[in-house]
This record gives C-alpha cells, sequence and structure tokens, in this order.
C-alpha cells in the first residue's frame, strides 16, 4: 500500500494529475461557504434548527427532508445560502436528460453516432440546459427563503435581491461544471461524481462527532448519552459489511460465453478464440437510486401543503407515511422499493440494447454457443439481463432501506445511519473503485506495482468482476 503511494509520486504525470484533482476539490469546498449576500445566514441557521425538530407531516419537516436529501448527492446545500447553493444537479439533470433523449430522438441518436464531435454537440447542448435549468431552480430557491423571511429587509424584494441570488447561484454551479470538466481533461476520475463523493464525504466529521458526542461506556448513567459500546461496534461492522457487499455487488458481472468463428485464409485458420461478454448485475448503478428519490420527495411536498391547505385527515396521514425521515414507515418503504424495481428495469432496457449487441456479434463473426447469431441471441440476452436485474434491483432496494432500518431501531440520526447504505454510499464506493483503477491502471503501463496487486510483481490477482 505505502509502496504504491510512493509509486504514483514517482511518475510525474500521474502525480501532476492527481494534484491537480486535489486542487480543484480543494477549490469546490471553499467555495462552498461563501454565502450569497443578500440572505441572513443567522437567520437561516435557526430556521434549520428549528426544521430539525418538525414533524414529518409538516410543511418544515417536509421542506428539511428535500434539504437532507438534495444535499447528499448534489455536492452543494440547501441549508447553508451559498453560490454552490444549488450544488452539481442541474448538470446531473441535464446530462440524463440527454442520455435519455438520445434513446428516442434520432437527431440525437445521429449525433451520438458520428463519434467525439457529435458527443462534443451534445455536451455544449448540455451546457445550455443546465443554464435554463440554474434560472429555473435559482428562481424558486429564492423565492421560498423570501416566502419564510430569510432574507435582510433592505434586499427583500428589490432589484438586487433577485439579480445577485439569481446570477450568484447560476454562476456557482456553472463553475462546478467547469471543475468537473477541467478534472475529466487534466486529473483523474469523473469530475461532477468526485465534486457529489466530497460532498458527502466532508459530512463524515460530522456523523462521527455526533457517536463520540453520545457515547457512554455505562449508557444509563447518562440520559443525554445514547450510544453504547455495542452500538458503536455495530454500526463498525455494519459499514464495514456492508461496504464490503455494495463492492461485490457493484463489480458482479454474468459472464456470457462468446465464440469467434474461425476463419481459413490459404493455409491458415485464425479466430476461433473463446472470450466472454460481461453483463452487470448492477447495470443501472445509482441511477434507479436517485430516480426513485427524486419522485418519492414530492409526496413529502404536496400532501404537507395539502393539509395546510385543507386540514383533511387523509393528506396528514400520507404526509406522514410518506415522508423521507422520521423513522421506518411501511407505506414509504414499500412504494419506495417498487419504485426501485421499476426504475431499475426503465434504466437497464434505456441503456442495454440487446439486439445491437447481438448483431455487432455477428458482424464481427462471434457468436454464443448453442445459439443461433441474430434475434435468437437478442432474446436470450434479454432474458439474462432481466434475471440479473431482478436481483440488482433487490440490492438496491436493500441498500436504500438500511439506513432507515437502522436509524428506526437504534434510535441514531438519518445523517449518521446514512453512512450505512443509501444513495451516498453507492455513489462513494462507485466513484472510490474507478478512482483506484485509474490510478492501478497508469501505474501498471508504466510498470508500477499498484493498490490493486498481490505484492507479487503484479502478477496476483486484482478486483474483477465476481461471477453472478
Amino acid at each position: 500500500m505505502f509502496q504504491a503511494f510512493i509509486n504514483i509520486f514517482k511518475v510525474p504525470e500521474l502525480r501532476n494529475r492527481l494534484l491537480f484533482t486535489i486542487g480543484m476539490l480543494v477549490i469546490y469546498r471553499i467555495g462552498f461557504w461563501i454565502p450569497l449576500p443578500s440572505v441572513n445566514q443567522g437567520a437561516l441557521e435557526q430556521y434549520f434548527e428549528k426544521a430539525a425538530s418538525a414533524s414529518s407531516g409538516s410543511a418544515l419537516g417536509a421542506f428539511r427532508d428535500v434539504a437532507q436529501f438534495v444535499s447528499m448527492f448534489t455536492g452543494g446545500s440547501l441549508g447553508q445560502s451559498t453560490l454552490f447553493g444549488l450544488g452539481i444537479l442541474p448538470y446531473i439533470s441535464a446530462a440524463i436528460i440527454f442520455q435519455l433523449l438520445a434513446t428516442v430522438l434520432e437527431p440525437l441518436k445521429n449525433l451520438q453516432k458520428e463519434g467525439p464531435a457529435g458527443r462534443q454537440k451534445i455536451q455544449e447542448y448540455t451546457r445550455y440546459a443546465t443554464f435554463g435549468l440554474c434560472l429555473i431552480q435559482s428562481v424558486f430557491y429564492l423565492k421560498y427563503f423570501q416566502s419564510q423571511g430569510l432574507v435582510y429587509p433592505d434586499w427583500n424584494g428589490t432589484f438586487s435581491f433577485w439579480f445577485t441570488g439569481i446570477l450568484g447561484m447560476t454562476t456557482g454551479t456553472m463553475f462546478l461544471m467547469w471543475l468537473g470538466e477541467q478534472i475529466d481533461k487534466y486529473g483523474l476520475g469523473n469530475g461532477a461524481s468526485l465534486i457529489i463523493t466530497a460532498g458527502i464525504v466532508a459530512s463524515m466529521p460530522q456523523a462521527v462527532g455526533w457517536v463520540i458526542s453520545n457515547f457512554s461506556m455505562t449508557v444509563g448513567a447518562d440520559p443525554s448519552k445514547t450510544v453504547s459500546p455495542m452500538k458503536v461496534i455495530f454500526l463498525i461492522a455494519a459499514f464495514v459489511f456492508v461496504t464490503a457487499g455494495t463492492v461485490l455487488i457493484t463489480q458482479g458481472q454474468r459472464r456470457i460465453p462468446v465464440q469467434q468463428a474461425k476463419h481459413t485464409r490459404g493455409r491458415r485458420v485464425y479466430g476461433g478464440q473463446r472470450s466472454y461478454l460481461p453483463l452487470r448485475v448492477n447495470h443501472g448503478g445509482v441511477m434507479p437510486i436517485i430516480f426513485a428519490s427524486s419522485l418519492m420527495m414530492f409526496p413529502a411536498i404536496i400532501f404537507p401543503w395539502l393539509n395546510t391547505a385543507f386540514g383533511d385527515s387523509v393528506t396528514e396521514f400520507l404526509g406522514e407515511e410518506l415522508s423521507m425521515t422520521g423513522g421506518f414507515k411501511f407505506l414509504y418503504v414499500f412504494v419506495y422499493i417498487i419504485m426501485i424495481y421499476f426504475f431499475a428495469y426503465f434504466w437497464t432496457s434505456v441503456q442495454f440494447q440487446p439486439r445491437e449487441m447481438a448483431e455487432q456479434l455477428r458482424d464481427h463473426g462471434s457468436f454464443i454457443p448453442g445459439l443461433r447469431p441474430g434475434p435468437r441471441t437478442a432474446d436470450y440476452l434479454e432474458r439474462v439481463m432481466e434475471r440479473i436485474t431482478y436481483v440488482g434491483a433487490g440490492f438496491l432496494a436493500v441498500i436504500a432501506v438500511v439506513p432507515t432500518i437502522i436509524s428506526s431501531a437504534f434510535g441514531i440520526p438519518f445523517y449518521v445511519s446514512s453512512f450505512l447504505g443509501g444513495t451516498g454510499l453507492l455513489i462513494t464506493v462507485s466513484v472510490a473503485l474507478d478512482f483506484v483503477q485509474r490510478i492501478e491502471a497508469n501505474l501498471l503501463m508504466r510498470n508500477y506495482q499498484g493498490f490493486l496487486s498481490t505484492g507479487d510483481g503484479g502478477k496476483g490477482p486484482r478486483i474483477r468482476g465476481a461471477r453472478s
């Protein structure tokens, strides 16, 4: 391990890329604390302290739930009115929109087929869409703070308030987008993912601090101390176990054997090699949880608003039961799991094209043993992907509800238990694996031992996809 760190700094290009990536993330964390000039930060802090104790079915509790969710995977924070308050969410939303549109719109399909030039054009459209989403989201963000009296009286409703607020938040997100692209070009890893991961990891000291401040060797002597040594051991063991399981499923593959046809040219025979086609168990990655969580925000917003407007017992019940926080709620967990399964299959159907894959195998003179090239191969690939997606979606569902169960069972705040599963853990593990594997590839390319070798000169096994 220590030798691998030393090897990184022996390679000038790799060292420069790593330091550049760290520098960009440091700039992001500095900008994270630059406030907007018009919002009263003291009043905002008191507002969120009040929201922390609000019931889940209230409008204030709904805003707290949404703010916690948004800050989890955007790299920003609605609890702090800063230039990076929106985070990188508008850019991610725009990228997902164009990724989905590229599967149904022929002009975008043709652009993708043009190669780097076409992808660069789609990236340009993504930037324009990001700018538009920033304008819309910043208006709603500022309007809500204005309605809650969190704006300085001298700024309230003035042109300067709207101009500086919209300009600051839009510029902040566009700057984050630029930072991510610079990391993609000159650094290591995916820039947007690293920014999100940095925001998630930055909240870990707060969670560890809560455990330390509430720890007691003899629980019961002090009523304010609720964390016993057994709870600490359980939390550490659960974190290690869930992280290991996440790595296993993230790397899990179903390997389909592929046989290359033999070609005879003159007296020589070419081809005939046997390989495999890797199908990921968790093909959708973290996207099904993000989609499901995004839609589950709407009941937490709509029903408390309806309850405030009409005072109906049904809306009050649904607002409480479909809230993202506040303990284990069967209705919320059930609907959440259904949504995860739906989006797991939806995202797989969008990204995985069995007919195109079967045609590519046929065009390259390859086939799956026992199956005729063409439609039979496509049907087989689709059937296999449906089965492994069911397993992958079940894993995502378990990971998604683990924080809620642990938070409710042990009386631990959700921001602490969120490190034992959910969107944040999946993003962090996936980005960390990608980051380490990129460093490993750079080291091996220059005949250096990397992180994932076994200390036998790089000849031992490395992280590979597990067979499902």
